[in-house]
């Protein structure tokens, strides 16, 4: 994604959009823990989600711009052993692969719309990390990062379970996601525990120029993927 974040700054720099800046106190979201091992629901009624931590997805990653009518929903909480997490996304036209590949993982997913969690559990070694993709059409693809290395091992794989529907009357799509937290972390997690974070969705359609890259905290960087910006995370903090 090097290459579109330097088309994406270019775009913007000839509408005259400017930078915005990333400055502490970056997003933080408390999950609460849910008792048992409850179904992973698309339903944002169904009872474990009622409870959730809620936030939004709403700025661009880059620039002071908003996107009130991409206005993405997230909800999570936590077990003893999983994180979960629901995106409900509003769209005016979908840009997905078809067909889709189920059973799999799809490399290049963040090339149509799709939504990310971006999870690391080692304040020290920032660089490293899990990402966890999900486009509309269920397709998904997990990976091991760390942004010191060359290429990123396509082989490992989470164990995580994942689920997405496309509402087409209510013109949104809902994307689900059950991450062991054995794949994120080798600590044991506990009230209190906090991970690096950040959520993501990227949307729309024709070149990355156009399309709309936003971010739960927006990076703020030029001239580099604005995704994979590990110092500008958020944090999640898991509680009872």
């Amino acid at each position: 994604m090097k290459l579109a974040a330097l088309l994406l700054c270019c775009f913007c720099a000839a509408r005259g959009q400017s930078s915005c800046a990333a400055q502490p106190p970056f997003a933080t979201l408390e999950v609460p823990h849910v008792a048992g091992h409850p179904a992973l629901s698309l339903d944002p009624a169904a009872p474990p989600w009622k409870s959730a931590a809620r936030t939004t997805i709403v700025a661009d990653c880059s620039r002071t711009v908003e996107y009130p009518e991409l206005r993405t929903d997230v909800r999570a909480f936590w077990t003893d052993t999983d994180l979960y997490v629901l995106f409900r996304c509003p769209y005016k036209e979908l840009n997905l692969f078809l067909p889709a590949m189920p059973g799999g993982p799809r490399v290049k997913l963040w090339d149509r719309d799709v939504v990310e969690i971006f999870l690391g559990d080692d304040w020290e070694n920032i660089r490293r990390y899990r990402e966890f993709e999900i486009a509309p059409t269920g397709d998904w693809i997990d990976l091991a990062i760390d942004l010191d290395q060359p290429k990123n091992d396509l082989k490992w794989r989470s164990g995580w379970q994942t689920s997405a529907r496309i509402d087409e009357k209510e013109k949104a799509w809902y994307a689900a996601a059950r991450v062991p937290l054995s794949a994120v972390s080798r600590k044991p997690v506990r009230s209190g525990t906090r991970w690096r974070a950040n959520l993501y969705r990227i949307e729309g359609l024709g070149p990355d120029s156009q399309r709309h890259f936003l971010c739960w905290q927006p990076t703020c960087v030029q001239n580099r993927d604005p995704n994979h910006v590990p110092e500008h995370f958020g944090a999640l903090v898991f509680t009872k």
